[in-house]
């Protein structure tokens, strides 16, 4: 039998990754952090001196890559050659590279392939977060969910994110950020960021997310005991 998938998509600063993480983690699944191999491939294209719309040299990168997870105490670090880049491809300057390159037909053609076969290598099944999840990776996906939050919200979380990190970021310029990666995420001529047809669309402006992981893990845990 095909391993349970359960996709999770939406905007940045929706809470996708903490989520995601925390339901794999409770349900004995698998995650698969799809934004981290973009992120990824951005930052080995910035080191080689790649543009992020030169569609040749983005296809050399992703001949060479290796990217691999690996799951560290309650963390997923991301390895890219076997290099740590956990950290370094969560900047500001990286999420806007990320974002431009998702955008190339070439990766988004490159890393489909390998979204597929980490979920459905899983033992039992996967959490799969990103963008197009629901709509264009696993478009057969056992369960679908937006996560959304209003603007303010978004930035705030991803501003105390990066404030933790050591980040001089001011809450203005995040904000800023993420306003140019929604418009370039929702306006993109290949998979669109937008809910799939048949997902549960769940705000979380309002809510800790505690209570939406909660509010998931019942869903889900429903659907694998009737599956």
């Amino acid at each position: 039998m095909r391993p349970f998938i359960v996709a999770i998509d939406g905007p940045a600063g929706a809470g996708k990754s903490t989520v995601s993480k925390l339901l794999a983690r409770r349900l004995g699944l698998s995650f698969v952090d799809t934004g981290a191999l973009y992120r990824t491939v951005a930052l080995s294209a910035r080191r080689q001196g790649i543009a992020t719309d030169d569609d040749a040299g983005l296809a050399e990168v992703l001949r060479g890559i290796r990217i691999s997870f690996r799951a560290t105490g309650e963390e997923n670090r991301v390895y890219l050659d076997g290099e740590d880049v956990s950290s370094e491809i969560r900047t500001p300057d990286i999420s806007l590279a990320a974002s431009a390159v998702s955008a190339r037909p070439v990766v988004r053609a490159g890393l489909l392939g390998l979204q597929r076969r980490l979920a459905l290598e899983a033992p039992v099944g996967a959490v799969l977060e990103g963008r197009d999840i629901g709509t264009v990776v696993f478009p057969e996906a056992d369960l679908k969910f937006f996560l959304e939050a209003n603007p303010d919200v978004r930035a705030r979380r991803r501003y105390e994110e990066l404030f933790q990190k050591g980040s001089e970021s001011s809450l203005e310029a995040v904000l800023a950020d993420q306003i140019k990666r929604d418009r370039d995420d929702a306006s993109r001529a290949v998979a669109p960021l937008k809910p799939a047809d048949d997902a549960v669309r769940v705000d979380s402006s309002s809510k800790p997310l505690s209570e939406v992981v909660q509010q998931l893990e019942r869903t889900i845990r429903a659907a694998m005991a009737s599956r």
